[in-house]
């Protein structure tokens, strides 16, 4: 018996690595308690954690100082391999517009924070954390303490503060996010129903947007042409699926030769339905038809490693093979495939083509979820190592006295991105499966915020009897006013409120809040929305939150 009562009453390792554990589990079920479709979500552990420490549980500092900043790179480096594939696309057109409304709302944040420190006698350390947790963003959190312990002295010592103040604002933080959304649906009478079909008409020229054509050719220069000079042609604006001739449809072989009368059908995007109606002839677009008959299509995934890497064209599988690739499924993105489009590892492909061949392009492909399910450790540690370095080095801001740094969180988050968006470099491979993201961005969140409950929570009850009432206050000033206010505009310049509702939780990065904007419309806007900003809007919070720092000290 004494054993175990050492465990949980002697500092030092083991004892340290087993609360860490009791945290984790318990603020997981807390996490899951749900009060009218609100819950903590993952931020349970945070006050799992504040709680154990308040029972006064030994633990070893030093310890959970490793594993917090382990976990925050864990973390950050995670959702930048998953954001990367479509950061630099989220600014085009919508994005642009979307991007600019979270970044008000970062900013104005950013404001209300530093008049609050000007007007009281609230540290920067305190601020900085009631600033992190007001818009519920934990990397700026695991930056601002990074920078705070580098400095060394008082304010290594105010890194613990941060995060009671993180603690104290997070729980209206998100609060604040779902009573934004209300109030902007109060004050300008909002018909969601209306919000929903608006969407639904905008789709029509979304043109991005993939659809299905069928023309008619009434060129009579193609005549007596071959598919593979059509291709030439329109490479980028087509990708080919089949030819309806005579009452039937027959797979568009590089071959086969095009006659009066023929019905090309494939995949476009709207933007160029004009130019392929001038280039061929009459366009419909229609809904996706079922293939029937000889032929037949199917969704593949791409898990041949020695194929990833190489262009439709390299690969060649139009050329061995009566099929051709239709459509590209990467990282929730559709693409328009061309012979120079680059196909790379978990990507998955349709395939349209003859049936007795179908399976035959599977096994070239490769097919295989559990090929893809094998970690690529190599290139995570690799990508983290860089991401280090780049994090280390100073950022000299004009009117700054001491040089910023993208630091633990930014480093790594910055180097994901751009791995994750070129998707590899040579013959390594930065792909991540889904379920391997998923699993690392978790334990990285859980361990970062079991820590961060851990080391602040002894001090936490003592802080809210003699002040922190007022950070509570404070806190709901930096979530309140920059969301109304940018919400507000927002509508004005008539914004879809269901993208505004997916906006303003991206620009708080704040999950439960897109739960409660998905449950108004069962649409995919708000999501869209928040994806959207969400890459722009992390980084912003992690720089803005140290620039906090050295413009205070």
């Amino acid at each position: 018996m004494d054993m175990f009562k050492d465990l949980f009453t002697t500092p030092g390792l083991t004892s340290t690595l087993l609360i860490l554990c009791l945290t984790a589990f318990s603020g997981i079920l807390i996490g899951k308690i749900q009060v009218k479709k609100i819950k903590l979500g993952i931020a349970g552990v945070l006050f799992s954690g504040i709680l154990i420490a308040h029972w006064g549980f030994p633990i070893d500092e030093h310890v959970l100082h490793f594993l917090r900043d382990f976990g925050l790179i864990l973390f950050v480096y995670s959702i930048g391999v998953d954001m990367g594939p479509r950061f630099f696309s989220s600014f085009k057109k919508d994005g642009l517009t979307l991007n600019v409304i979270a970044t008000g709302i970062v900013v104005c944040g950013f404001v209300v924070a530093y008049v609050i420190y000007r007007i009281t006698d609230l540290s920067p350390a305190v601020v900085v954390g009631i600033m992190s947790g007001a818009v519920t963003n934990t990397p700026s959190l695991g930056a601002a303490q990074q920078l705070l312990s580098e400095q060394g002295g008082e304010l290594a010592n105010a890194a613990a503060d941060s995060g009671m103040g993180y603690a104290v604002a997070y729980p209206f933080g998100i609060l604040g996010i779902i009573l934004t959304m209300l109030l902007v649906r109060l004050i300008f009478r909002i018909n969601v129903d209306k919000e929903i079909q608006d969407y639904n008409d905008s789709l029509g020229g979304n043109e991005s947007k993939l659809q299905s054509v069928e023309i008619k050719v009434n060129n009579p220069n193609l005549y007596g042409k071959q598919i593979s000079y059509i291709k030439q042609v329109i490479d980028k604006e087509l990708a080919i699926s089949r030819i309806f001739r005579e009452r039937e449809y027959i797979i568009a072989t590089d071959t086969e030769v095009i006659r009066p009368g023929d019905v090309i059908l494939g995949v476009s995007s709207q933007k160029f339905i004009d130019n392929l109606g001038i280039k061929i002839g009459d366009v419909t677009v229609y809904e996706k038809k079922e293939i029937s008959g000889m032929l037949s299509s199917a969704n593949v995934l791409l898990t041949n490693r020695k194929l990833a890497g190489k262009t439709i064209d390299q690969i060649g599988i139009y050329r061995r093979y009566p099929a051709n690739i239709t459509r590209i499924y990467r990282s929730g993105i559709e693409i328009l495939p061309n012979m120079t489009t680059t196909l790379e590892l978990g990507d998955t492909v349709k395939i349209v083509g003859k049936k007795e061949i179908i399976n035959d392009v599977k096994k070239e492909l490769g097919n295989s979820v559990k090929e893809l399910a094998k970690p690529n450790i190599f290139s995570v540690f690799l990508g983290i190592f860089i991401g280090i370095i780049i994090g280390s080095i100073p950022i000299f801001i004009p009117g700054i006295p001491a040089p910023a740094k993208l630091g633990l969180a930014g480093g790594p988050l910055l180097v994901a991105i751009l791995l994750g968006n070129r998707g590899r470099i040579g013959k390594m491979n930065f792909y991540m499966t889904p379920g391997a993201n998923l699993f690392m961005r978790e334990m990285g969140i859980i361990l970062f915020l079991s820590c961060v409950g851990l080391l602040a929570g002894g001090k936490f009850v003592e802080t809210i009897m003699n002040g922190g009432l007022q950070w509570l206050f404070y806190g709901a000033l930096i979530t309140i006013i920059p969301l109304l206010l940018v919400s507000i505009i927002a509508r004005i310049f008539k914004v879809n409120y269901l993208k505004i509702c997916g906006c303003i939780s991206g620009a708080m990065t704040d999950p439960p809040a897109l739960e409660f904007a998905n449950s108004i419309a069962s649409v995919q806007i708000q999501s869209t929305a928040y994806a959207t900003v969400y890459p722009l809007t992390m980084f912003l919070r992690i720089l803005l939150t140290q620039v906090f720092i050295l413009i205070t000290l």
